[in-house]
């Protein structure tokens, strides 16, 4: 099982504890889903169930232990959901903070630096990702307004046109009658 697990724990992330967390999020997976990135809070006190961040790349998921680990909330957030991402440096650790696009606000404090600066890393990655995804879908939701306008528009610029024409046809009119 070490062996599986290794390529979450470049950033000092303590094995038991990744172990642990990797086995409940494997059961949470959806079709086409992966585990990109685990980062896990290290207190400076006892440390006994950390809580810890889940980067997939489909969402975003936070665990939070509770009653000495036997029990654990999660919550998750779907990338296309999340607004933002920040991270704060302190000396025993940083604190990730999560805004949804809701104004729901998620944060975990003292986890390690190197793991925090991953966590954001990959975080901003997918805010851009998703940004781009908003924009267009946006962008496709208004195209039948925008065709409505753009029909508007033109059917504005033919009358404008028309009544040029007539306008100017009046004035030659005018300009003949004038001349007998």
């Amino acid at each position: 099982m070490i062996n599986n697990l290794k390529k979450y724990l470049n950033e000092e992330q303590y094995p038991k504890a990744v172990e642990k967390i990797i086995e409940k999020v494997n059961d949470l997976l959806t079709n086409g889903e992966t585990v990109e990135y685990i980062a896990v809070q290290n207190k400076p006190a006892i440390n006994i169930s950390p809580d810890s961040i889940v980067l997939t790349n489909k969402r975003i998921l936070f665990f939070r232990s509770k009653s000495f680990g036997l029990v654990t909330d999660f919550n998750d957030y779907l990338w296309k959901d999340v607004a933002e991402s920040h991270i704060s440096e302190a000396i025993l650790g940083s604190t990730f903070t999560m805004t949804a696009i809701t104004g729901f606000i998620e944060t975990i404090d003292y986890i390690p630096k190197s793991q925090a600066r991953k966590l954001y890393q990959y975080a901003q990655g997918k805010e851009e990702e998703m940004i781009e995804y908003r924009r267009e879908k946006n962008w496709k939701k208004e195209e039948p307004q925008r065709e409505e306008l753009f029909s508007i528009r033109q059917t504005k610029i033919k009358k404008s046109l028309q009544n040029r024409k007539s306008q100017k046809q009046r004035h030659q009119q005018k300009i003949l009658w004038k001349h007998f």
